[in-house]
C-alpha cells in the first residue's frame, strides 16, 4: 500500500501524508472486517467492485450501509486508496489463500515451464496479470512493488531475483529523461507518457537493451546480470527531487533547452525541450 501511494502526486507530498496519518494495515482491515461489515461488496474479492467510496463527500455505492463500513477508518489522502486497500486485502485473503508469499511463489514456477528464453516475461506476466485486477492499481505500481519484493528475497530464492531485477517501472521522471536526453529521438522512438513506454520500441525495451551491456556487478557483486531495474532506478534518482535532484521539471524550464551546465549528462545531451510550442498549438508536455 505504500507503494500504490506514490502515483498522482509528488513522492515528498505521498510519504509526509502517510507519515502524518499512516497507512492501512493488514491487522486494522482485517480487525474492521471482523468486527461485522454489512455491506455485501465486502464478503469476498469478487464481490467488491464499483466500490465508489469518495472521501470528500463520503459517498459510496451501497449508501444504506456506509455508517457501519470499516472501508473509510482509515485516513488515507483520498478515497480511491481506501479502495485498493481493501481491494488487496480481499486477493490476498481470497485468491492468494492467505500467503502472498506461497502465491508468487506458485506464479513464478508455473511461468517457469516450459524453461526458454521468454521465461522471464512469462513469469512477471503470471504476477502482474492476476494483479490488475486489483482496485486502483497500474502496471507501473504494481512492477515498482513486486520489485522491491522480489529483489528482497534470500539468496536461495534465486528465481525471485533474477525476476524482480527484470522489472522496469516507467514514471514521468524516466520518460522524460530519455525525452530531454534526444535518446527517443535517436532511437527513432518518440512517444507520449504512458501505454507506449512499455510498447514495442518504448522507454522499457531500451532501458532493457541499456542494461545488457552494463555489467551490474561492479557496482554490487551480489547483483544479478543484467539487472535493468537498477538502471531505470539510477535514472530515477538522477532526475528525482529527493535523490541527485538534477533533471526534472523544478530544475528546467520545459519550454526550453536545459541551460544547466553543471550536469554530468551535458556533453552527451541533446537538450531537448519537453515543451513543444507553436504560434497555433498550446504548450503539451510529451
Amino acid at each position: 500500500m505504500s507503494a500504490v501511494s506514490y502515483q498522482g502526486i509528488s513522492d515528498h507530498v505521498a510519504y509526509s501524508y502517510m507519515v502524518k496519518h499512516g497507512r492501512a494495515t493488514w491487522c486494522g482491515i482485517k480487525r474492521g472486517l471482523d468486527r461485522g461489515a454489512s455491506c455485501p461488496k465486502l464478503k469476498s474479492y469478487w464481490h467488491f467492485h464499483d466500490c465508489r467510496y469518495d472521501k470528500i463527500s463520503r459517498t459510496c455505492a451501497e449508501p444504506e450501509h456506509i455508517r457501519r463500513c470499516p472501508l473509510p477508518k482509515f485516513i488515507l489522502r483520498n478515497g480511491r486508496l481506501n479502495q485498493t486497500a481493501y481491494s488487496l486485502f480481499l486477493f490476498i485473503r481470497d485468491v492468494a489463500e492467505g500467503d502472498l508469499i506461497g502465491w508468487i511463489d506458485r506464479q513464478l514456477q508455473d511461468g517457469n515451464h516450459p524453461v526458454g528464453l521468454d521465461g522471464l516475461a512469462r513469469m512477471r506476466e503470471n504476477l502482474i496479470e492476476p494483479l490488475r485486477e486489483v482496485y486502483g492499481v497500474s502496471d507501473k505500481v504494481l512492477t515498482m512493488a513486486l520489485s522491491s519484493i522480489l529483489l528482497g528475497a534470500p539468496k536461495r530464492m534465486s528465481l525471485w531475483i533474477e525476476v524482480g531485477g527484470s522489472m522496469i517501472a516507467i514514471d514521468t521522471l524516466v520518460h522524460n529523461f530519455l525525452h530531454r536526453t534526444g535518446i527517443l529521438r535517436r532511437f527513432e522512438a518518440e512517444h507520449g507518457y504512458g501505454a507506449a513506454c512499455y510498447g514495442p520500441g518504448g522507454c522499457a525495451e531500451i532501458i532493457q537493451a541499456v542494461a545488457d551491456r552494463i555489467d551490474a556487478r561492479q557496482f554490487n557483486p551480489a547483483f544479478p546480470q543484467p539487472l535493468p531495474r537498477f538502471v531505470q532506478h539510477a535514472i530515477w534518482r538522477y532526475c528525482n527531487q529527493n535523490g541527485l535532484d538534477v533533471c526534472n521539471g523544478n530544475r528546467i524550464d520545459d519550454s526550453k533547452r536545459c541551460a544547466n551546465s553543471d550536469c554530468r549528462m551535458r556533453p552527451m545531451c541533446d537538450r531537448v525541450a519537453l515543451r513543444r510550442t507553436s504560434k497555433n498549438t498550446p504548450a503539451q508536455i510529451t
